[in-house]
């Protein structure tokens, strides 16, 4: 079991990274503003106009410590990596599965299970904590009509079909989702998704919040020696991570949960986001960090995962399902079993 460590996140625009002994460096302006040993690392994520020097580049590689070049928005631009860890029989194995439509539409059943169970779950907790603050009877329809997606995906469909289930469930969620802000209604909503850009600040929470899931899943893939671009649920396009987003899905209603957690304890407030004229919103300095912050806490907090029976930090879960899957692939399991939260 690989033991999980921190993510360096790097947002001050004109910082530099530098390999300083065993440590990296961060310098800002010429001086150093921090130094962190790179042992105590999974990964490092710089955000702009951020700099690194090759020595430091080499040094990630070498010790298997992800670095990752995002926009200042957090879309993702590229990542430096390391040997491919692994066996190379692995990795044939995925790439032969995935030209099986039988095998890919077992996988992506699982991995939609997993979704569509979790958003069932984040609409649940909401009546239970919130009843007096929404419009109950919306949600509720809404979790009775995943709760008939998660029976029809139990009835061996093909992967076309599953796909068309994940679409219809995923509208289902999203239109009950506005109902789960119970604080200033009139500066955060989500009327529809809208991904590139974001219209809307929580649209623009949930990008920014996906981007990081996504970051850490291919992370976790690369370590167990998987392809992050071989999916099944999501087949093969030029540029995209199709195996990330495949795993990532389980995970979604997790990014979710965060979201709603930031906007309805006051975390994050109207004056967080900037609108462009053109109507794109982002995040500023001081609400990425906000963010960025609590997604860390988020990931240290220990939970029962439900498969191995096991307590574990919420970032871990990452690792353990590119194993269990890495299993899956060997034969070693019978299905992949995404985590269904409680």
């Amino acid at each position: 079991m690989k033991k999980h460590l921190n993510t360096l996140f790097v947002t001050t625009q004109g910082a530099y990274l530098a390999k300083d002994g065993e440590t990296v460096a961060v310098r800002i302006e010429g001086e150093v503003a921090l130094r962190v040993p790179l042992h105590t690392l999974d990964s490092i994520v710089c955000f702009g106009n951020v700099g690194c020097s090759p020595f430091l580049m080499g040094f990630c590689g070498e010790r298997n410590v992800g670095l990752s070049f995002l926009s200042e928005y957090g879309r993702f631009l590229a990542r430096v990596q390391g040997p491919v860890s692994g066996n190379v029989l692995l990795r044939r194995e995925q790439y032969r599965r995935a030209d099986d439509l039988s095998f890919s539409a077992g996988v992506a059943t699982s991995c939609v299970l997993g979704k569509v169970a979790n958003c069932r779950t984040v609409l649940l907790r909401a009546l239970r904590d919130h009843s007096d603050k929404i419009d109950a009877p919306v949600v509720e329809e809404a979790v009775d009509r995943l709760g008939a997606a998660l029976r029809r995906l139990q009835g061996g469909l093909g992967l076309d079909e599953v796909r068309g289930v994940e679409g219809d469930a995923a509208r289902v969620y999203f239109s009950a989702f506005d109902h789960l802000i119970v604080r200033d209604k009139d500066n955060f909503f989500l009327h529809q998704r809208s991904r590139r850009p974001p219209l809307d600040r929580i649209n623009c929470l949930l990008s920014f919040l996906y981007t990081l899931v996504a970051h850490d899943i291919r992370s976790a893939l690369e370590t167990v020696g998987l392809d992050p671009a071989v999916g099944y649920l999501h087949r093969d396009r030029p540029g995209r991570a199709g195996l990330a987003l495949d795993l990532m899905e389980e995970f979604r209603p997790l990014a979710d949960r965060l979201a709603l957690s930031l906007v309805n304890l006051g975390q994050l407030q109207q004056g967080d986001f900037i609108i462009s004229d053109g109507g794109a919103v982002r995040m500023s300095d001081a609400a990425r960090k906000t963010l960025l912050v609590a997604y860390q806490k988020r990931k240290q907090e220990e939970m029962n995962h439900p498969f191995l029976e096991e307590k574990m930090s919420l970032g871990l879960f990452f690792h353990t399902q590119a194993l269990l899957f890495a299993r899956f692939l060997r034969g070693e399991l019978d299905g992949y079993p995404p985590v269904i939260w409680k």
